[in-house]
């Protein structure tokens, strides 16, 4: 099956640390998608992201999602390592991976520094897995949510899902096609990270299994209730109609280009403004309440991560 391990499974994982080392702030958790280690007086934010789907973009894709993960937890995203497995001796391919890499890197002013390229006969597929790495002046955890905080989000749910559905289900969404493949150009949340993370408490990037997944990921490491009307939740209209389609929820799709903030109440209108004066759309869906790590989207309880709809699309 594809997709992410379970909690249970997971558990394997981010239990099984290595050496201790002081200079680790924050190391692996469930919902944490970067570690911040101390060096000087500033913070050191990695973090790693394999990519395997969305054929047309993959190279593009890979380096906003692994950037993502940083510039949500603070920093500015600086460097990168870049590792392509190609499943055949296709020069192609691995001209226009790297050539979309480069591209990608470039516009977001990262510098790749090094990695790793070879053939896997084995796979299906190309896979191309980044680390990306940059330094903060104050870590902003996935797991800092406090009750009474309003739950930001920008842009709006299924923004990445949408540009893949254009791209990877070409000839089945028909015209469509040509509205949601220009949402590529909106996968990176750098900028809205950098006006929000001021006022932010938490911060985090919903990619696999959309808001709806992202959400919960803050619940769980906050330790909080997250309550969200769906109707609250932006959802464009090329999202909307590219779903329908395809027969899947916006809001358990693939969801880079978004970034899910908790802001205290004190301070929602002005890291609105900050955001919006970028020309960035935002909006409260929600809010933070006590509780143990669950999500209420409408009358709906949720504790256990949705599947990706996208999934069984490739299946």
């Amino acid at each position: 099956m594809i997709g992410k391990l379970d909690p249970e499974d997971l558990a394997l994982v981010v239990s099984r640390t290595g050496a201790s080392d002081e200079a680790v702030s924050v190391g692996p958790g469930y919902g944490e998608d970067a570690a911040a280690i101390e060096v000087g007086e500033r913070t050191l934010v990695v973090s790693s992201d394999p990519l395997s789907l969305a054929r047309e973009r993959l190279g593009t894709l890979a380096v906003n999602v692994a950037s993502n993960d940083v510039a949500c937890s603070g920093a500015d995203p600086r460097w990168l390592t870049n590792v392509v497995f190609l499943p055949d001796d296709d020069r192609e391919t691995l001209d226009v991976v790297t050539r979309q890499i480069d591209e990608a890197a470039s516009e977001l002013d990262i510098a790749i520094v090094g990695g790793h390229s070879e053939y896997a006969p084995d796979l299906s597929r190309p896979m191309v897995t980044m680390t990306c790495m940059g330094l903060a002046d104050e870590f902003v955890p996935t797991g800092g949510a406090e009750p009474g905080d309003r739950l930001i989000l920008t842009k709006g749910a299924g923004i990445e899902g949408t540009a893949i559905l254009a791209t990877d289900f070409r000839a089945e969404v028909g015209p469509a096609a040509e509205r949601g493949e220009s949402f590529f150009e909106e996968i990176s949340v750098a900028e809205d990270a950098r006006h929000l993370r001021e006022y932010a408490h938490a911060m985090h990037d919903p990619t696999e299994g959309g808001v709806v997944t992202g959400l919960l990921e803050m619940a769980e490491a906050s330790g909080v209730r997250l309550e969200v009307a769906r109707d609250d939740v932006p959802v464009r209209d090329a999202t909307r109609d590219l779903c329908d389609t395809m027969g899947v929820d916006p809001l358990r799709i693939f969801g880079s280009g978004a970034l899910l903030a908790a802001v205290p109440e004190g301070s929602v209108e002005e890291a609105l403004d900050a955001v919006r004066e970028a020309g960035i759309p935002a909006a409260v869906v929600g809010r933070v309440v006590e509780g143990d790590g669950a999500l209420a989207l409408d009358d709906e309880e949720i504790t256990d991560p949705p599947r990706d709809e996208l999934y069984a699309l490739w299946e």
